[in-house]
């Protein structure tokens, strides 16, 4: 789980600065070396890891508009998934879905890019898994705002009907672009929702990697075992904006650095260092392979050609 969130924290980082490259610092003007808009999971990272370290490549992952996390943490192919963010032929999508739009069948994860969109499709493949006799659960991330949103309530009241093996992850991270959970939600939590379903709720404090580990553990298992689809509700932390160039006037300016003092990677690093079986080298060389993997990554996507002009529809009229 260190290692994994090493990789997704030292990722968004690179990705920062990549994505400004060729662009004007305000409002992100010019398409640069990353096209499109960019949403960063900087701070999110105990969500995807300590859920998805319980999952198979049998299971199905969906994920909102900021996915980086959940796609490396699920084991999406880094390097395919870098290039298709560059919007390269060697790319998931070969360069057609972008950052909002990553797809890798192969370990079954998918993002569809519009708030809540992905729950349906969750509730789709669990109820796959049940008619099929399998022991696969399909897992939908989303943001708190998206709680609100109809697709929520629909699909968790049919996954409640047919007793689907799906786990509903809500990251609350305070905001839903810029307006407040507090101006929003009229529940402290979303797992608290779980009652009206008549399904199972838990819910996270304190970005706590530990906690959320223990918490999908108990839903995963509950899942495979026939009991029925679960909401956790884990808090963690935005650092970065609802997009890059995001000027946050919506924030309190001493927020983020708040925040990061109670930083998880930081937290899980010393809970480690004082481990018996665990020594410093060992947690370096955690890192240095990460990061390596990471840049690798991003080589692979700078190294790789643009699809050419006569190739943009191919695999859309015949698929």
């Amino acid at each position: 789980m260190y290692e994994q969130m090493v990789k997704i924290r030292y990722y968004e980082d690179q990705m920062a600065e990549v994505y400004m490259e060729g662009k004007t610092p305000v409002f992100n003007i010019g398409a640069g070396t990353v096209p499109g808009e960019m949403h960063l999971a900087t701070g999110q990272e105990p969500a995807a890891v300590g859920m998805c370290v319980h999952l198979t490549k049998e299971d199905t992952v969906t994920a909102p508009h900021r996915p980086h996390h959940h796609a490396i943490a699920k084991g999406v192919d880094l390097k395919k998934m870098t290039a298709e963010i560059f919007g390269k032929e060697t790319g998931l999508g070969k360069g057609k879905g972008g950052h909002m739009h990553l797809f890798d069948p192969a370990v079954k994860f998918s993002c569809g890019g519009i708030v809540g969109a992905g729950i349906p499709h969750a509730v789709g493949a669990a109820m796959t898994s049940k008619m099929k006799g399998k022991d696969s659960v399909a897992v939908a991330f989303i943001g708190e705002g998206a709680a609100n949103a109809g697709s929520f309530h629909e699909s968790l009241n049919l996954a409640a009907v047919w007793n689907l093996p799906l786990i509903v992850v809500v990251e609350d991270n305070s905001y839903g672009i810029s307006v407040s959970k507090k101006a929003s939600t009229s529940v402290a939590s979303n797992d608290l929702r779980a009652s009206a379903y008549g399904i199972a709720g838990a819910y996270v404090k304190d970005n706590d990697p530990i906690a959320m580990y223990k918490a999908s553990e108990q839903a995963v298992a509950r899942a495979r075992s026939g009991q029925g689809p679960t909401i956790i509700e884990i808090e963690t932390y935005r650092y970065l904006g609802h997009f890059q160039g995001d000027p946050e006037l919506y924030r309190d300016e001493t927020e983020v650095p708040g925040l990061r003092q109670l930083d998880p990677i930081t937290k899980l690093k010393m809970m480690l260092s004082e481990a018996e079986n665990v020594s410093d080298a060992d947690l370096e060389e955690m890192e240095t392979r990460a990061k390596q993997q990471v840049d690798e990554a991003y080589q692979f996507a700078r190294d790789s050609s643009y699809p050419q002009p006569e190739a943009a529809l191919e695999d859309v009229f015949n698929s």
